[in-house]
């Protein structure tokens, strides 16, 4: 197998999967390419909400139970039917989340195939040290994510839709740059050092 570090984390299935395509089917152009529609889609989806938002009458007060403002927090704070335009922006976010995630889980189900596959026990624990922390962030961070817009009122409190926020705005982004650099083992050995 080559070994080839994934610079993203959409092209693991073709790292794992086409070790010897990895070059010509990822060069710099597909990967600007990937990166150009991922910052696209997410700027879009911003402007959208932020435009939809922004238009709400508000007529309970400014003043938000969170250290951001979170879409469904300002909805509380409205006092129109329009916020019905928000709650269909939602459910587009919602679908385009999901279709996200179902494209990660089909990748990663390839991958653990191709993976299973691989003769030396040595291979096959790279691969799989390089993608479950990714799938943990990535679950955390759906998981939490849907729960927090799509779960029921009735069980709605100010505390909880604050550890809600945080578990899937702050832990992923922070989580990241240390699974990957727990990956290196000059500070594995000195993380082992200062512990022990």
């Amino acid at each position: 197998m080559v070994d080839i570090e994934p610079r993203s984390r959409r092209d693991r299935y073709i790292a794992i999967c086409k070790p010897l395509h990895y070059g010509t089917l990822l060069g710099s152009r597909a990967c600007v390419h990937m990166a150009a529609a991922a910052w696209a889609t997410g700027v879009l989806n911003a402007l959208l909400h932020t435009a939809s938002t922004f238009s709400l009458p508000l007529c309970k007060g400014n003043a938000l139970g969170q250290f951001f403002c979170e879409i469904p927090q300002i909805l509380k704070l409205s006092c129109s039917h329009s916020y019905l335009r928000e709650l269909g922006l939602i459910v587009f976010s919602v679908l385009i989340g999901c279709g996200c995630f179902v494209f990660i889980v089909v990748s990663y189900v390839q991958i653990f195939r191709a993976v299973l596959r691989i003769p030396s026990e040595q291979g096959r624990h790279k691969a799989f040290s390089t993608c479950l922390p990714h799938l943990a962030v990535v679950s955390l961070f759906v998981s939490t994510a849907m729960f927090a817009y799509l779960k029921p009122p009735s069980i709605s409190s100010p505390s909880l839709d604050l550890v809600v926020s945080v578990l899937y705005s702050v832990v992923p982004p922070a989580v990241n740059p240390l699974i990957y650099s727990m990956r290196n083992q000059e500070l594995k050995d000195a993380v082992c050092k200062l512990v022990s």
